[in-house]
């Protein structure tokens, strides 16, 4: 499984290295960064406890649960080939303040919120770490030797973790772990065919991640168009398309998909190489089992500040990249995503005291429905909240009343506010509950509202232009 996911990396990898390349060579500026790519860690997340958990419980077959993750990885990375040729479109129609907001959102509540909690558990490595990386990307301090502010971060820390650790100063240092090297060259196989039937069920859960990485690449090549790299949507989104199928036929099973974050990595000085390195790294050290002599080396509070700084400067973006009039629409996008987030919190908690929402009761269960109403399908969510008010702002009330009248559409399909835990899509006319109807009666309300609207202020337009 290792391997195979990995591949999918490497070859992301490469082509946007690729692309890169060219885009240099066309421009002729020296200054071109590549897009960051690697495996979507929300799907990995519900690829484990949505699909390869249940199956192995299900089953009791470890090597059948290994097929139905491998099918259903296929299955997302061709419904991506489909949908990646509708990306160019997204990107002219839907506003950028939209686009931008609701990576924005993610980047500050997810990339750079939740890796500070890492920070502060370990803070003499965390806080000194993140104090340099701040030192030399915003203060523009010159490292000893000339070394790169962010890799001067992660040596600053890791040598605090390791000369604690040899000092016996407590903290979470200890010895490495066991590392076992051994080859594992990912290859094709077709043996997720035998699987078929049995992956029929999760289709549901996985194939909504398909949407949510396809917008995710939308959304992030906006940002590197905004940041001065302006890459074709359609290449981008079939290079993951084709990397994610790669991979689940090499037996991965977890999608690929471009990063959040180009912004800040060309702030660091990144160009091509950077993903040429990662996707080497990344692509042959899980062959021969080097990745886990990383993971046990380097130390979470000591990488956590990088992921901190890439938040900032994404949601620094999203708000200096947008017009000023559109900064409301950027800031009303983070409202989905700070729900997803409080959802994940909350989760770890219960799951933590033995307990699952539905043990909750009263205010508290329903303050958590409401949450994960809110939080599943959020990044769609947060790009029609933050369109629908960058129209609003315009005055385009009949636009307005086109995008909440697609929201209505979605909510009874469950892409968006899916009441199910695992967020899995439903049919209309079989919904787990009354929520979806509501929701979306909800929406075509405000739909006829806004149309309302557009068609009163034409009349006005008419009456004053009559006069």
């Amino acid at each position: 499984m290792v391997p195979g996911t990995a591949l999918g990396v490497l070859v992301g990898d490469l082509a946007y290295t690729w692309l890169a390349v060219r885009l240099r060579q066309r421009t002729g500026r020296d200054d071109v960064t590549a897009m960051p790519f690697g495996i979507d860690t929300p799907t990995l997340f519900a690829m484990v406890f949505g699909v390869l958990g249940p199956a192995m419980a299900a089953t009791g077959d470890p090597v059948l649960a290994w097929k139905v993750g491998m099918a259903a990885t296929l299955a997302i990375g061709l419904a991506k080939v489909g949908l990646a040729f509708g990306g160019d479109w997204a990107r002219r129609v839907v506003p950028r303040a939209a686009l931008l907001g609701s990576i924005a959102g993610v980047a500050i509540l997810l990339i750079a919120f939740l890796p500070t909690l890492k920070i502060l558990r370990d803070p003499l490595v965390g806080l000194v770490a993140l104090l340099v990386l701040l030192l030399g990307l915003f203060g523009r301090v010159r490292m000893p030797l000339g070394v790169p502010g962010a890799f001067a971060a992660v040596l600053a820390g890791t040598a605090l973790f390791w000369l604690r650790a040899w000092l016996g100063r407590g903290g979470d240092a200890g010895p490495p772990v066991a590392v076992t090297l051994a080859l594992a060259i990912p290859w094709p196989t077709l043996a997720w065919l035998d699987a078929l039937e049995a992956t029929l069920p999760y289709l549901s859960l996985a194939l909504p991640f398909a949407l949510v990485t396809i917008i995710g690449g939308i959304d992030n090549t906006e940002s590197a168009a905004a940041a001065g790299d302006e890459y074709r949507t359609r290449d981008i989104l079939l290079t993951e398309a084709g990397a994610t199928v790669l991979a689940a036929l090499c037996g991965g099973v977890v999608q690929n998909t471009p990063y959040i974050g180009h912004p800040a990595y060309k702030a660091m000085g990144a160009r091509a190489g950077y993903t040429l390195a990662t996707g080497l790294v990344i692509g042959l050290g899980a062959a021969v089992g080097v990745l886990s002599l990383l993971v046990a080396v380097l130390p979470e509070a000591a990488i956590a500040p990088i992921l901190v700084f890439i938040g900032l400067e994404i949601t620094a973006q999203g708000f200096l990249a947008s017009p000023h009039r559109h900064g409301a629409a950027v800031a009303l996008a983070f409202v989905p995503v700070a729900a997803a987030v409080v959802l994940i919190q909350t989760s770890a908690l219960l799951s933590a005291l033995g307990a699952s929402p539905a043990r909750l009761t009263g205010e508290a269960a329903l303050t958590h429905q409401t949450l994960l109403v809110l939080g599943n399908g959020f990044i769609l969510t947060a790009v029609v909240w933050g369109w629908a008010l960058v129209t609003i702002i315009e005055r385009r009330f009949a636009a307005t009343g086109l995008v909440l009248a697609f929201a209505s559409v979605a909510t009874l399909f469950g892409v968006i506010h899916s009441p199910e835990p695992s967020g899995s899509l439903f049919w209309p006319w079989a919904p787990p509950s009354a929520v979806p109807a509501r929701l979306a009666g909800a929406y075509g309300v405000l739909a006829a509202i806004c149309w309302l609207a557009a068609t009163r202020a034409r009349g006005s337009a008419d009456e004053r232009i009559s006069a």
